[in-house]
């Protein structure tokens, strides 16, 4: 066990939320948006990974609108497509 250090400690919300102290963000590398694991050892202590986001966007089932991003094959300027869904 290491040396207590204040300025590395968070207090849980009633709620279950923890602030992760800016110190330890930084030091793991975590930014906002970052996912992290609570992975529980044999020893009985808890090791926190920041998984990478490439990671979990890989996990993730894409959104319909993901994936018909880049699907347009029709090259016609916007009025042109304007003036074809207005019936003009």
């Amino acid at each position: 066990m290491t040396a207590f250090r204040p300025d590395w400690t968070a207090t849980v919300t009633s709620g279950g939320r923890v602030t992760i102290p800016k110190p330890v963000r930084a030091f793991l590398g975590i930014e906002p948006g970052a996912t992290i694991c609570f992975e529980p050892m044999r020893d009985g202590e808890i090791e926190l990974q920041v998984v990478r986001s490439e990671l979990v966007r890989a996990n993730q089932p894409r959104s319909r609108f993901a994936q018909l991003r880049g699907c347009a094959t029709v090259k016609m300027r916007t009025d042109e497509i304007l003036a074809l869904t207005r019936g003009a």
